[in-house]
């Protein structure tokens, strides 16, 4: 557990990272994340007020999430307290609350803001015990997490928070902070260095702003010249060596799972147990792993093969029950039968479509023969009437419409070219006959 008043002093040292030295201290600073810092920000006008709600902030790793908390304390003039998921317990959290409530004799500010840092990791019994603090003021809640809170976070503490989603920095936000290192970090003033080329750096920090500094870090204390050249062929021939210093789990979090969801989607039982294997030498997350899988089931085999669905979400529940290292055997035989199945996107496209349609169309009228009818007033105003009860018809199915006037017979759902979702096609053409033209 750590207790500091944030940004009062700044020590640059030999041996703090480049990506701490240059650590933001203020909004004036702080490079990305415009959205909710920017002019018209989502944040903006809450930290200058100092009017700041409990949130939790949600991104790739290296996007700016302590350093955004910690700017949001500075600018507020709040006390902040930080914890780690990691190393902290609900001992911890119950202790920096006692000392949120008594203000700890230093501050007469109440209502301190508590940093916690991969809240995700955070047991459930460790966010219940947050949720008194957070409910009555005595702490502003700031959580970090590279995971989806939706599944990380239980709803009693999320409800009590706002989500804002931090995104990888973009091709500009990434050159300016090599630009911003080079002018701020006292180290690098000291030397002489050319930054002639950047398309290899940003590419291999992935959109990650502490990743793209290490590695900049990296190849400046790699040379030993009296002027530092940076330039493609360099980056080439130094970091992709040292690959290992930088693509550590949480860093090669996201290329790692991008490929073993394309290797399944590819039909490559092989790929995806490699890549499967990949994650968990690297100490991946069991439930993100199987939690992908149960999305991908349906995403990408869908109605091609609906059991798929059901062994990937018994796979999430066996895993989160087993745990490490026997989940290895359950994730492997959930990833080989994905990627042994048909594949089909037809129900993934046609939600799609739905929804694009609504937000054409408005909020379009139910037909009233399917409104409910529950009172005389509604049956009078002919809710419901002329429904055709499907079960009372031969074959228990009677051409109706179900959808809007405006929007008759459009159809969002196209079946795929596979034998399971081939059938479904021929029996909708029997009951439609000709208003679906698939």
């Amino acid at each position: 557990m750590e207790f500091k008043v944030p940004n009062l002093f700044y020590i640059y040292g030999m041996n703090e990272p480049l990506a701490e030295r240059i650590r933001p201290k203020d909004l004036s600073e702080y490079i990305s994340q415009g959205h909710l810092v920017g002019k018209d920000g989502a944040l903006t006008s809450q930290i200058k007020n100092g009017v700041v709600p409990s949130m939790i902030f949600w991104g790739p790793p290296g996007t700016g999430k302590t350093t955004l908390a910690n700017i949001i304390a500075h600018e507020s003039q709040r006390p902040f307290y930080t914890l780690s998921a990691i190393s902290s317990g609900v001992k911890d959290v119950r202790e920096v609350i006692e000392k949120a409530k008594k203000g700890d004799g230093l501050f007469t500010t109440k209502n301190p803001i508590l940093f916690i840092d991969e809240i995700h990791r955070f047991s459930k019994s460790q966010q219940d015990s947050l949720l008194g603090a957070v409910e009555k003021g005595w702490v502003t809640l700031i959580g970090a997490t590279t995971e989806n809170p939706s599944f990380e976070v239980i709803p009693a503490l999320l409800s009590r928070c706002q989500v804002y989603i931090l995104n990888p920095f973009g091709k500009e936000d990434l050159e300016a902070l090599l630009h911003r290192a080079l002018e701020k970090d006292e180290v690098l003033k000291s030397k002489k260095i050319e930054l002639r080329e950047t398309e290899a750096l940003l590419r291999l920090s992935g959109g990650d702003g502490r990743k793209l500094l290490n590695i900049f870090e990296l190849l400046v204390n790699s040379e030993n010249n009296s002027t530092i050249t940076i330039n493609d062929a360099l980056v080439q021939s130094k970091v992709q060596k040292n690959t290992v210093l930088y693509d550590k789990t949480g860093e090669q979090h996201y290329d790692i799972i991008s490929a073993f969801i394309k290797s399944i989607r590819g039909s490559d039982p092989n790929a995806a147990v490699y890549w499967l294997a990949r994650m968990i030498e690297g100490g991946e997350d069991v439930k993100f792993i199987a939690r992908r899988m149960v999305i991908l089931a349906s995403e990408d085999i869908g109605n091609a093969n609906p059991t798929a669905l059901v062994l990937a979400t018994s796979t999430f529940q066996a895993v989160t029950t087993i745990g490490y290292p026997e989940a290895r055997i359950i994730l492997s035989q959930c990833a080989t039968y994905l990627a042994s199945s048909p594949k089909s996107n037809a129900s993934y496209k046609a939600i799609g479509l739905a929804q694009q349609k609504v937000r054409e169309t408005g909020d379009l009228s139910v037909p009233l023969p399917i409104r409910n009818a529950p009172t005389k007033l509604m049956k009078d105003l002919g809710y419901g009437k002329d429904y055709a009860y499907a079960h009372d018809h031969p074959e228990n199915f009677v051409a109706s419409e179900f959808l809007p006037e405006e929007i008759s017979g459009t159809a969002f759902y196209e079946p795929g070219n596979n034998p399971r979702e081939n059938a479904i096609r021929e029996f909708l053409k029997k009951r439609w006959k000709d208003k679906y033209k698939f």
